[in-house]
């Protein structure tokens, strides 16, 4: 998932910069109740476990251009059930940065609407997370519904976001509207998929019980809150 080059004006770019901000100022007040929950290692071997996911799902994974972005398996809800939002955060936003830099420089200018994209979408799923799921059930435990919710609710964020930029770049037209609806549209059908997705890695991640305390996933994954 990225803006299209050209989508926004350098000018109104600054709005960019200011929303990438806000998101970052955010993940290091999540990661430092990160850092107190299980320390520095853990905080970044999960960063870098996320990091590699994220690069391989923009680079390996299909995806193919549809409006005014293109649409990516970007699993983040699986990442935040594994990994905890910070270490998800910082691998969304480190991939992104890394595919810009090795392999699509002509997006490195798109970057901060392109990293607030997908970050503020991912705290809104934590909060909702934090609301739907019951605090005495572990997240291998959850049930399809609930990872149905977290998927909409990510997927349709990034989709908002997404408008959000074609249409503060472009202006309201019939033309960028008749963009955003494709994008939508078929971006929302990554909801078929992640949900699913999410529950065979939780499935997969529950019958690796040795991963438990182990430092490589979010504590919240095995144990109650």
């Amino acid at each position: 998932m990225h803006i299209e080059p050209g989508l926004i004006s350098p000018a109104k770019m600054i709005l960019s910069y200011a929303t990438a901000a806000g998101a970052g100022a955010f993940w290091l007040k999540t990661a430092a109740a990160g850092l107190k929950e299980k320390g520095l290692a853990s905080l970044a071997a999960r960063g870098a476990m996320a990091t590699a996911a994220v690069f391989t799902f923009f680079q390996v994974l299909p995806h193919y251009p549809v409006g005014i972005s293109e649409v990516h398996f970007i699993l983040g809800s699986t990442l935040f059930l594994l990994l905890g939002a910070a270490p998800a955060a910082f691998g969304l936003a480190f991939g992104l940065l890394l595919q810009g830099l090795f392999f699509a420089p002509f997006d490195l200018p798109q970057y901060g609407a392109n990293v607030t994209t997908l970050l503020v979408p991912l705290f809104a799923l934590k909060a909702l997370a934090d609301t739907l799921i019951p605090r005495a059930t572990a997240y291998v435990d959850i049930r399809y519904r609930d990872a149905l919710a977290l998927s909409t609710a990510y997927q349709g964020g990034v989709v908002l976001w997404v408008a959000f930029w074609a249409f503060y770049g472009q202006g309201f037209s019939a033309t960028t509207a008749a963009s955003v609806f494709s994008f939508g549209g078929a971006y929302m059908l990554v909801v078929l998929v992640e949900p699913l997705a999410d529950l065979a890695v939780l499935a997969a991640a529950k019958s690796l019980k040795g991963l438990r305390g182990s430092g490589l996933t979010t504590p919240r994954l095995y144990d109650a809150a």
